[in-house]
């Protein structure tokens, strides 16, 4: 199976690098946490929370695709993190860390940003029932 069969996918090495590079953000995210003596009772509150975002699927999919990728993009977190740091507000360092890992360890799952004209597709491939629809084993998309 050629790249051209499943076009915006990537194929499996670039996968795997953005899954190691989620891992990487991931593990970062933990030891700052841990590092700036982060309330492991707010981690455990708080690392599924950017799932939240899916609830906008029930306006619809393009609405809730949009809004699952503003959630899981690293750009708010680190602006977060950014004005958290620069205006001391440890407790902002910190959600801003645990968001960091929520984003992080969905990339290792395999949960990346949404097509919103492609439902149950995402930019590491497809997920959930079309994963098997599609035949697809693994993360080997070559």
């Amino acid at each position: 199976m050629s790249p051209m069969d499943n076009p915006g996918f990537p194929p499996a090495e670039v996968s795997v690098l953005l899954r190691i590079e989620g891992l990487a953000a991931f593990a970062v995210a933990v030891v700052a946490f841990y590092a700036t003596g982060g309330n492991w009772w707010l981690f455990a509150a708080l690392i599924l929370a950017p799932d939240l975002s899916a609830l906008a699927f029930l306006a619809g999919y393009r609405t809730g695709a949009r809004t699952y990728n503003i959630a899981h993009t690293y750009s708010l977190p680190a602006a977060l993190g950014g004005v958290a740091w620069l205006s001391g507000t440890t407790w902002l360092i910190s959600v801003a860390l645990i968001w960091i890992a929520h984003i992080g360890i969905d990339r290792v799952l395999g949960y990346g940003l949404r097509y919103p004209a492609l439902e149950n597709a995402t930019h590491l491939g497809w997920v959930g029932k079309a994963r098997k629809r599609a035949g697809v084993a693994g993360v080997d998309r070559t």
